[in-house]
């Protein structure tokens, strides 16, 4: 990824948008507000830059202002109103970023039903306006495969956790740190292909979802 700088008095909008993080700069005039969601997979960060920002996240309710920052749990229902007389600048980031981002619940606490790509709406249309977006068979077969991938990463990862928690703990019982370490390192080896395959397949339901899925 080549290195950028943004700025929140220039470049109100999405930022970064990969399977591991959607952060933004928003602005938000006195007296608007967003609609009460939360996050099915993930957790959200905000600080204040500039005003005043009331949150309310799942019924507890506090004002922050520049410096300030509040988070919402993944599942937590939060709303955000801009509330003083000037306008109100915040750098959020959701994490991680995988569709359906947003989770949204009717007057009744029931959660309604999934709608995809929706944070990242102008984004997918500059993407098309530049070239056409690749065929929906396309992205299914690529996401089929990423799913595949995923699957025998994990189960490859289970068996060196399975072996390296035996190892650990004869390790641990002959007081052999060095060997202790070593088992540690190889089961980090294999979650960590795990995880990478696990963050392909984010990136290619990320693809695939926003174009078939309700919106």
């Amino acid at each position: 990824m080549a290195f950028r700088v943004f700025d929140s008095r220039t470049d109100i909008q999405n930022l970064i948008i990969q399977p591991d993080i959607r952060a933004r700069f928003l602005q938000m005039e006195p007296g608007e507000e967003n609609v009460p969601h939360s996050h099915d997979l993930g957790a959200e960060i905000f600080l204040i830059l500039e005003g005043q920002a009331e949150f309310v996240i799942e019924g507890h309710t506090e004002v922050l202002g520049p410096g300030q920052l509040c988070f919402a749990d993944r599942d937590e229902i939060h709303l955000v109103r801009c509330v003083g007389d000037s306008t109100m600048t915040m750098y959020l980031s959701v994490t991680p970023h995988i569709d359906p981002t947003h989770t949204w619940w009717d007057e009744n606490g029931a959660k309604l039903p999934p709608r995809y790509g929706g944070s990242t709406t102008s984004e997918r249309a500059a993407m098309d306006a530049e070239s056409p977006p690749p065929p929906i068979t396309d992205l299914a077969a690529a996401h089929a495969a990423a799913a595949d991938e995923a699957a025998q990463a994990a189960l490859a990862a289970a068996e060196t956790q399975r072996a390296g928690i035996s190892a650990l703990e004869e390790a641990l019982a002959r007081g052999d740190q060095a060997a202790a370490e070593a088992a540690v390192d190889d089961m980090w080896a294999a979650l960590y292909g795990s995880f990478s395959a696990n963050r392909d397949l984010a990136a290619a339901w990320n693809a695939l979802a926003p174009r078939v899925g309700r919106r």
